[in-house]
């Protein structure tokens, strides 16, 4: 598979910013999405108990002559579908996205389950992500803390999965095309600043995938050897034409 994105990096930005940010986007409106994760893998700050997920957050605003800004993002340092992928190929984890229960670095990810992973910028991605679990999990009367099924590990069990979707339309604080001007200024000023040493670019949120999007849907996706025979275990078991 490509280095410039994940399978699960893919899926999760289709899922989100797409299906759901992209519609507000296109009615000259901003996006923004907040879920609960579909399993549990981080605890509250200091606790052991995996009580929160990565719970995403992605935000979609409309340019002009631009591709929308698009952030999508778990309150954790890494989206639990990469620790898969690390497993599916054979590689170690960086340092810094899960660690034991004692808190010791946990790089294997067939260990996963030892272990668990940690929150942006610490006790602030703890706070995000559980005043996210409670809007789009507890407002909406969903599943959230302990009552979250792993869907890793229950594949029969209803999830319940907590949503929650926002439309602000933009011309109830300003000129849409003022707005959308003026998010094309940013583009400018953003890709325009002085870069540090080795930078080749600075890229703005939703950019990159922007670019793998276009590239994926002309040249198609690569699988890993590994996926591949997942897959085609799947296609055999649901009866079905395999890869």
């Amino acid at each position: 598979m490509s280095d410039l994105v994940s399978q699960s990096d893919l899926v999760a930005f289709i899922a989100r910013c797409l299906a759901f940010c992209g519609m507000p986007v296109q009615e000259n409106m901003i996006g923004l999405y907040l879920a609960v994760g579909s399993a549990n893998h981080m605890p509250p700050w200091g606790g052991t108990d995996m009580l929160l997920s990565t719970n995403p957050i992605a935000v979609a605003l409309p340019s002009k002559d631009y591709p929308p800004i698009v952030l999508d993002m778990a309150t954790t340092v890494a989206a639990y579908g990469k620790v898969k992928t690390a497993a599916q190929r054979g590689e170690q984890m960086p340092e810094g996205w899960m660690v034991d229960r004692n808190g010791d670095p946990l790089t294997d990810p067939t260990r996963a389950g030892e272990g668990f992973l940690l929150p942006i910028g610490g006790p602030n991605g703890y706070g995000l992500s559980l005043v996210f679990g409670i809007l789009a999990g507890v407002l909406n009367g969903a599943a959230f803390g302990r009552d979250v099924v792993d869907f890793n590990a229950d594949a029969t069990s209803v999830t319940n999965t907590g949503q929650m979707i926002l439309a602000l339309d933009i011309a109830a604080f300003a000129d849409p095309d003022v707005f959308r001007a003026e998010i094309d200024d940013v583009w400018r000023q953003m890709k325009s600043s002085a870069k540090m040493p080795g930078v080749d670019e600075i890229r703005l949120p939703g950019e990159r995938m922007d670019r793998v999007r276009l590239e994926r849907s002309t040249k198609g996706i690569p699988l890993s050897d590994a996926l591949r025979v997942q897959l085609a275990a799947l296609a055999e078991e649901l009866v079905v034409a395999a890869l």
